[in-house]
């Protein structure tokens, strides 16, 4: 198997009123995958095929359901990873904290027996 990163888009989600880790880290998947058109893996492998690596960084990731973030990606083997990061902005207190997250969303392909060529990059 020669599996290859195709793509990598990185989105910012937020929750404005809620503190709610999973609704910010569902938002900033969204906004990276809005980013990307996936017509390569269309033409070349089913996209089911393609493995997704998604890493969520968030100020609380014990409270980021990571199945609900799987489930919101529509093609694809998908590992979620949670980690400490993004921002919890304290500043107006209350329900006026905003939690920010950050996600980063890479798509695999095994690129073995197909007719276009990957150039390594130095």
């Amino acid at each position: 198997m020669t599996e290859k990163p195709l793509i990598l888009e990185i989105g910012m989600g937020a929750d404005v009123h809620g503190h709610d880790m999973t609704k910010a880290a569902l938002r900033a998947v969204s906004d990276a995958i809005r980013h990307s058109s996936l017509t390569l893996f269309k033409a070349y492998k089913h996209p089911s095929q393609m493995r997704v690596e998604v890493t969520i960084a968030v100020p609380f990731p014990d409270q980021v359901n990571k199945q609900a973030v799987a489930d919101a990606l529509p093609y694809g083997t998908i590992e979620v990873t949670v980690i400490e990061g993004g921002l919890h902005d304290r500043g107006m207190g209350g329900k006026e904290d905003i939690t920010l997250a950050v996600a980063g969303v890479k798509a695999f392909l095994d690129t073995e027996d197909h007719g276009f060529q990957l150039l390594d990059t130095p």
